[in-house]
């Protein structure tokens, strides 16, 4: 989810007058730190690196502006020990493994990423209807299927990715933001929302006018 929350921080800081403009990037190497023996991780994950360019421009504050139009953010470590990486040098001398339970994770998943995206929609004043594009974190197609359902997404509006790259955390929403607006798909002036959900659990969405 880190992307997603960069993005948010970003708008933040460009609304708030303290940058004119905002790199956000979004990169893993979860090479390093897959346990190789885990196959119920490590033929799920992939390296990748993203990155998006926030700039400060002319608006009213409504719905047809461009840019960051909405955002939501949540954090709860209640179910930290479902999606982490354990260890680290001052423990085990090691980088340390990721370690997940996949079926726990999409047990919550499902549930978080459709709140959080209903709060994103209810701040902008939208329905599902209303978007052209909806780009989620490429954790797995069933989660993506199972949110975009429950919200009454339509599946032609939804950007999956996952099958050319895996689950790149923090680079798979702007990677797949990159494959939509390359091959064409999204265009300007396009609706789009961005939702993703990490460790801890953290998640968030983040509405933007392309």
């Amino acid at each position: 989810s880190g992307f997603v929350y960069a993005v948010a921080t970003g708008d933040l800081y460009i609304r708030g007058g303290l940058a004119r403009r905002v790199l956000v990037i979004g990169s893993e190497t979860f090479s390093r730190i897959l346990d190789w023996s885990d196959r119920s991780t490590c033929v799920l994950f992939g390296d990748g690196a993203g990155a998006l360019v926030l700039e400060a421009g002319e608006g009213t504050g409504g719905i047809a502006d461009h840019g960051v139009l909405a955002a939501s953010l949540r954090s709860d470590g209640v179910h930290k020990d479902k999606l982490f990486v354990d260890g680290g040098p001052s423990t085990t001398g090691t980088v340390g493994h990721l370690r997940m339970e996949g079926r726990e994770v999409f047990k919550h998943a499902v549930g978080m990423i459709t709140d959080v995206i209903e709060a994103t929609f209810s701040q902008a004043g939208i329905t599902a209807e209303d978007l052209d594009w909806f780009v989620p974190h490429q954790a797995n197609k069933r989660i993506i299927d199972a949110s975009a359902k429950k919200l009454g997404i339509a599946e032609q509006k939804v950007v999956v990715t996952v099958d050319l790259h895996g689950n790149t955390s923090a680079a798979s929403v702007p990677l797949a933001l990159s494959v939509a607006v390359a091959d064409g798909r999204i265009k300007k002036g396009d609706l789009v929302l961005l939702e993703a959900m990490g460790g801890g659990f953290t998640w968030g969405a983040v509405l933007v006018r392309w």
